[in-house]
């Protein structure tokens, strides 16, 4: 189920319950941070579960680093609360940033280091103990598969490397929650995947919140997404129920076997279907379809039923429904036509 604020109709909330039962780990409440006149975070209100990987996302200046170095505690909010573990940040906040890793978009390395040097230097900055520091140093390194390279100069590393320094350093002390800004910026296809699938890894035991600007990736690691816009909240949910709710019908693609003609008098017929393009011709009587249904009416099965009894088979069906990139595109494109 999905809410929304009534004065705008481009906000929608999970409902609460979806994750009944679960603790939350971020508390943001009326969060506001104003620059004289301008406001950069403007009364944004979000949880964050514990266990969950959430995409934040916006353009330039909608106010995502502002937020996140107010979770960091880098700088303080005009306004509003924010808790990690259940404390306040401005009441406890040595105590809270104990419970956070951050990763900037640019690594705060000390090039002249090697990799040992620097991590060492991480976790006396944290007064972790020694004898759990060289415990938790080696779990660390093989985790983010920088052990090779332990006794290398940073400076002397690839970008992919330095990234993955970067990312060990937010380790440092396991803390609870990791704040991750544009992780994979400047990295190869290679390097993105593994960062990818460390962070996935990194999520069955972190809280993360990940900012990137690259939303496949969002969609390929986050539970749900956040997408801010001029200081204020346009979306939470997960991407599949953005996509349901910002459309007003279902679309796929099928690959059909079967004369074109009696193709496309069987979908046209099916209840639900309201639109029907034939695309690329595939083969000999073997075509791909464009189908549009009512986004309640699930036409999959009678499609397959009446296919099959005509003895026309389903060579391939993929949905088309909005990717991230489309949602992203349009509630931040119509608030801005709505500011206009």
């Amino acid at each position: 189920m999905i809410s929304t604020y009534s004065h705008n109709p481009l906000i929608f909330l999970s409902d609460c319950t979806t994750y009944a039962g679960r603790d939350y780990m971020i508390e943001i409440q009326n969060l506001t941070k104003e620059y004289g006149r301008i406001k950069a975070v403007d009364n944004i209100s979000f949880n964050v579960n514990k266990g969950e990987i959430l995409g934040f996302l916006g353009p330039n200046g909608a106010g995502k680093s502002t937020t996140m170095n107010i979770l960091t505690g880098f700088i303080s909010s005009t306004s509003g609360v924010v808790k990690i573990a259940g404390m306040d940040i401005l009441e406890n906040p040595v105590e809270v940033k104990k419970h956070i890793g951050y990763l900037p978009e640019h690594p705060p390395l000390y090039l002249d280091m090697t990799v040992n040097e620097y991590l060492d230097f991480c976790a006396n900055l944290k007064a972790l103990p020694l004898k759990k520091w060289k415990s938790q140093k080696k779990d660390i390194m093989e985790l983010v598969k920088i052990t090779h390279v332990s006794h290398r100069l940073i400076k002397n590393l690839s970008k992919g490397y330095k990234q993955r320094v970067g990312l060990a350093q937010a380790l440092v002390g396991s803390p609870e929650v990791l704040i991750l800004d544009e992780p994979t910026v400047g990295l190869d296809p290679k390097q993105i995947i593994e960062i990818r699938n460390l962070i996935k890894a990194l999520g069955k035991k972190h809280t993360i919140i990940l900012s990137s600007h690259i939303l496949p990736e969002v969609s390929a690691v986050c539970d749900r997404v956040i997408i801010i816009n001029k200081g204020k909240i346009a979306a939470i949910d997960t991407p599949d129920n953005l996509s349901k709710t910002l459309t007003d019908f279902s679309r796929f693609t099928v690959t059909i076997e079967g004369p074109e003609n009696k193709v496309r008098n069987i979908i046209s017929n099916i209840h639900g279907v309201k639109y029907l393009e034939t695309g690329n011709k595939i083969r000999d009587n073997e075509y791909s379809y464009i189908v549009e249904a009512d986004k309640d009416k699930d036409v999959r099965k009678p499609l397959f039923n009446q296919l099959a009894q005509q003895g026309f088979p389903i060579l391939e069906l993929k949905s088309l429904n909005l990717s991230l990139e489309d949602i992203f595109l349009q509630l931040t494109t119509n608030e801005e036509k709505e500011a206009i």
